[in-house]
């Protein structure tokens, strides 16, 4: 028996009762459940915030309300409706499991855990939401909001070298055969509103009296921040009256798969643009999660579209259908109010 089921019992029917009163129903995903919107939430919600989500999620039900209309999609479809939301490799993974269950699973979306973590995208926590959440089977959880929950629970240093396996241990023992669609999403929950990184409300609770760390958190120091690198980038935008001239970003980097503007330091060195009608700089700041961008944009006005000889996959994109393509938000930004 696990060490850790003593507390098997008080754990595991507090959270399903306190959230009945207290969980967030209100979001968007936890309505008209399905297997589909809880993959699509549970992608987007990959280290990034659900006031964040709600928006690109209720856009993207809106575009692709099933698999089976996001079966026909194009991978720059889904990124278009990614822009702005960040860690691209997200979108690109959602093109990929929908191709390999169009492909393997008759478009049908797989129900068995096994089935699941194989596809892009889907590690063993998702795979356990979506089991537990979509069809109400007792898989456990381990995501960043259950881990900060448990591990303080038990008061355990999540530093430690290979803690990880153990509070996959303590989860997986939590984990009620009963109540597990409550159990979980209550979980998570608690971890988002009460049991929070900064300023967790031990008071109220439903777990503070076996809690090991309860109201002792109340006086932890805050981290140091980590300053982030700056990177530099030199842009060239070509435009004409209707069209903007961008490249397909195949570098294994952030980005990669958008449509940006030629960067001088990794495209076709060869690439000549050919006298233009006029141009203008413009700068502008950007942060990613683990670099801060300057970028500069040298925008080149023609007064019509010309072919390229270049290696690099470009396209001349019209300004109307700029919003099918997946673009970085800085440059999407650029197009749509600067130029």
């Amino acid at each position: 028996m696990n060490n850790y089921q003593a507390n098997n019992s008080s754990f595991s029917k507090k959270i399903p009762c306190w959230y009945l009163s207290n969980g967030r129903d209100n979001l968007p995903w936890r309505k008209n459940i399905t297997p589909y919107r809880i993959w699509i939430s549970e992608i987007m919600l990959q280290q990034t915030q659900v006031k964040t989500v709600i928006p690109f999620f209720d856009k993207f039900i809106n575009k692709f309300p099933s698999l089976k209309s996001l079966s026909i999609a194009s991978e720059d479809e889904i990124l278009a409706l990614w822009t702005g939301l960040g860690f691209y490799r997200r979108a690109k993974n959602i093109y990929k499991a929908k191709e390999i269950i169009k492909g393997e699973f008759n478009n049908k979306f797989p129900e068995k855990f096994e089935d699941l973590i194989k596809l892009p995208g889907i590690g063993r926590s998702t795979a356990g939401a979506i089991m537990s959440i979509a069809y109400r089977k007792p898989y456990p959880i381990l995501d960043a909001n259950v881990k900060r929950v448990i591990s303080r629970y038990e008061k355990i240093d999540i530093g430690q070298k290979g803690i990880e396996k153990d509070l996959w241990s303590i989860s997986e023992s939590f984990t009620p055969n009963k109540s597990i669609f409550e159990y979980t999403q209550g979980i998570m929950d608690l971890g988002a509103t009460i049991c929070s990184i900064k300023s967790p409300e031990c008071e109220i609770c439903p777990i503070n009296k076996s809690c090991k760390s309860a109201f002792s958190l109340l006086k932890e120091t805050k981290k140091t921040k980590k300053v982030k690198p700056k990177k530099e980038i030199f842009f060239t935008l070509a435009h004409s009256k209707n069209s903007f001239l961008l490249f397909r970003k195949n570098e294994n980097s952030f980005w990669e798969s958008l449509w940006i503007p030629f960067d001088n330091d990794h495209a076709d060195k060869n690439l000549i643009f050919k006298k233009n009608f006029s141009k203008k700089l413009k700068k502008i700041k950007h942060a990613l999660s683990h670099v801060d961008l300057d970028i500069t944009i040298e925008i080149l006005n023609y007064e019509r579209t010309f072919e390229l000889q270049s290696d690099v996959e470009y396209q001349w994109i019209k300004r109307n259908q700029i919003h099918n393509y997946g673009l970085p938000k800085p440059i999407k930004t650029i197009i749509e109010e600067h130029v």
